[in-house]
């Protein structure tokens, strides 16, 4: 059975949208429950709900029933400062399009989220030019996004999106602009980073990824039909 004392936990999850005069159930009523530690993938057709769900896990969004409390917090009772005050302790996003500022270098990219965390300069840079290393980006720390492969790209969006030592790294389609090759190398920085104990949610249509993660959820009309956990850790409740 489920616990309420889970890391993430999801009751009767509800969001619409209102298109003209038709109404959308992008979220409908969705169960979930994720440990801390976990590797969980969700996938479905575009429409399904899953980039739905990752923006309210994330603090983009608010639903418009049930409870998502993360780490014992009712994320869907924020106030907006307290909201961004979550996305910027808590979470760490990787985009599919990297979203890097592309007037900046690659420390620089990185260095950027510290600066609204009251971080010194000096430790500021510091601590990207070590996930920049870290992450095999040594030699790239001083080029700008123009300057640098998707690949590497990814990589500088990823060391951005752990500089703040965030709980829940959150990834939308984090390989959609890559080639396959590269992509599994982003897959298997993903798992390490698991592996050393990141919670890590990602969206994606690439089927790869279930074979990295811990658990694929499958979504449909804003509802769970599937789950295939390689490992028991993340657990489901049936939809009422």
């Amino acid at each position: 059975m489920p616990s309420d004392e889970s890391f993430i936990v999801i009751r009767d999850l509800r969001r619409t949208y209102r298109l003209g005069d038709t109404v959308v159930r992008a979220l409908d009523g969705i169960n979930l429950d994720i440990e801390r530690g976990d590797f969980l993938v969700l996938m479905g057709p575009s429409g399904s709900g899953k980039s739905t769900l990752l923006n309210l896990l994330g603090g983009l969004d608010r639903p418009d029933g049930g409870t998502l409390i993360v780490d014992g917090r009712d994320v869907s009772t924020l106030d907006q400062n307290e909201l961004a005050l979550y996305r910027q302790r808590s979470v760490g996003f990787v985009f599919q399009s990297f979203n890097l500022i592309p007037t900046m270098t690659a420390l620089e990219n990185v260095a950027f989220p510290m600066i609204f965390s009251g971080v010194p300069p000096a430790e500021r840079n510091a601590r990207a030019a070590e996930l920049l290393d870290a992450l095999g980006l040594a030699d790239r720390k001083h080029h700008k996004p123009t300057e640098m492969s998707g690949g590497q790209q990814q990589r500088v969006a990823l060391a951005r999106a752990l500089v703040n030592h965030p709980t829940i790294l959150l990834a939308d389609e984090p390989t959609g602009n890559l080639d396959s090759k590269t992509g599994e190398e982003i897959l298997q920085l993903l798992k390490e980073l698991n592996e050393r104990g990141q919670t890590i949610i990602v969206v994606t249509h690439d089927p790869r990824i279930a074979d990295y993660a811990r658990k694929t959820v499958h979504l449909l009309d804003g509802k769970i039909v599937s789950d295939a956990p390689s490992r028991p850790s993340v657990r489901v409740t049936p939809e009422r």
